[in-house]
């Protein structure tokens, strides 16, 4: 009786401590699922988070790439339209050059105009009697009368009269050039003298030449041109006094740089006129 006892007392604390033992693991389980649908749980949030943000990147990244699209579009209107302004503004400015150069020389004409006309006035005025219908026939001015020959802007007659008694003295001379509304020749440089050298031809002998405007018939009896300016270049044959009163004369011959000759102003010669040129 007493071992039945306590085999069943036994019996009773297996019992227990099995009972005990599943009660322990159910808690075990129980905890492990919460954790576990906490786990789930975080990690479902996790995703949804990152999808969230992933999300979130995606429609920034396309508002982006959108407005990057939008401003390369705009910038290239931007530049195509200031290209074509540019292009514009180009052939504008090709044409105000034109115009400008068109302008300057218009203005280039007419300035020479004006000058040729203010020159031909300043001649005009210095006649007495302007011989309109030799020099502007027709109503065209040419630069000299016929028979003369233009150099720069001057007019020469070179007398080549043929025969003795057409020649004449120093102040015959000059009287027949004023008779024309011109006057002995003054001989600014070597230009000039080597212009008038191809211009005169030998005739007579050699102590004979043309007449030019120089002369020693001052008060002081130096030489001086008739136009009261000194003689500052000189083409002398020869550097030996001449007279008392002496005129000067150019050769036709010799060295074409010492024509020059000292005569006696009653000397027939041929001579040589001058005068401004109508046309500059």
């Amino acid at each position: 009786m007493e071992d039945e006892l306590n085999y069943a007392t036994a019996t009773f604390r297996k019992n227990c401590i099995s009972a005990y033992e599943q009660y322990l693991t159910f808690c075990f389980k129980r905890v492990c699922f919460c954790l576990f649908s906490v786990e789930i749980k975080n990690k479902a949030h996790q995703h949804l988070v990152l999808h969230v943000v992933a999300a979130s990147l995606a429609v920034i990244c396309v508002a982006l790439v959108s407005i990057v699209i939008v401003l390369i579009i705009q910038f290239n209107t931007v530049i195509s339209g200031q290209q074509r302004e540019n292009i514009k503004l180009m052939a504008r400015n090709e044409q105000l050059c034109a115009d400008k150069a068109d302008l300057e020389r218009q203005t280039e004409e007419l300035t020479r105009d004006r000058d040729q006309l203010n020159w031909t006035i300043g001649v005009i005025l210095e006649y007495e009697k302007f011989p309109v219908n030799d020099l502007c026939p027709q109503k065209v001015c040419k630069p000299c009368l016929d028979g003369w020959v233009r150099f720069h802007l001057k007019c020469y007659l070179f007398a080549e009269t043929l025969y003795y008694y057409n020649w004449r003295s120093w102040d015959g001379s000059r009287s027949k050039c004023r008779e024309i509304q011109a006057d002995l020749v003054v001989i600014e440089s070597q230009e000039e003298q080597e212009f008038i050298n191809n211009h005169t031809k030998f005739y007579n002998d050699e102590l004979h030449g043309y007449w030019i405007g120089l002369s020693t018939k001052n008060v002081l009896g130096t030489w001086e041109w008739i136009d009261g300016s000194n003689l500052t270049v000189s083409y002398w044959k020869t550097q030996k006094a001449g007279y008392r009163v002496s005129c000067g004369l150019t050769l036709s011959h010799g060295d074409p740089l010492a024509k020059w000759n000292k005569a006696s102003c009653d000397m027939k010669n041929r001579w040589i006129c001058e005068t401004k040129s109508l046309l500059n």
